[in-house]
């Protein structure tokens, strides 16, 4: 039996597409905090099928909701305060994504201003489609379930 502890003070993120843990887990940068971290890959779900869990006990203002709705927008945040549920916050597509996405277009400015920061807008809601400030460079996010 896998047992991992409570959090006091934190997050859980539920209903992550099995395999998509550790992207996560960079991507919100959480190697570079000095935090705890629960990683559950594959576990059962009888809604998904499987799932990833990403436990983590740091103040919720260090999760940025924009890149997890960017990665899966169905994924559940729940926000723990005294090892209680107390919110399950709603992720939505976020309407800009810094940082996240790289372009691919070698005459883009950030290919050559390398201190540019990366600025994808979201173009097409129903399609998931980003496009590069700088550019209009398109951009659809793979790893999306559908």
């Amino acid at each position: 039996m896998l047992n991992i502890s409570g959090i006091n003070e934190g997050f859980v993120l539920d209903h992550i597409q099995a395999g998509m843990s550790l992207r996560i887990y960079y991507d919100l940068k959480l190697d570079e905090m000095d935090c705890q971290v629960a990683i559950i890959k594959n576990a059962r779900s009888s809604k998904m099928g499987k799932k990833d869990i990403i436990k983590v006990e740091c103040p919720i203002e260090a999760l940025d909701l924009d890149i997890l709705g960017f990665i899966d927008h169905d994924i559940t945040v729940n926000v723990i305060k005294g090892e209680k549920i107390v919110e399950k916050k709603v992720l939505t597509l976020p309407k800009q994504v810094t940082n996240v996405i790289k372009c691919k277009n070698p005459r883009c400015i950030t290919s050559v201003e390398q201190e540019l920061d990366q600025i994808f807008v979201l173009t097409d809601e129903e399609k998931e489609v980003y496009r590069c400030k700088y550019c209009e460079e398109k951009y659809r996010n793979p790893n999306r379930r559908k």
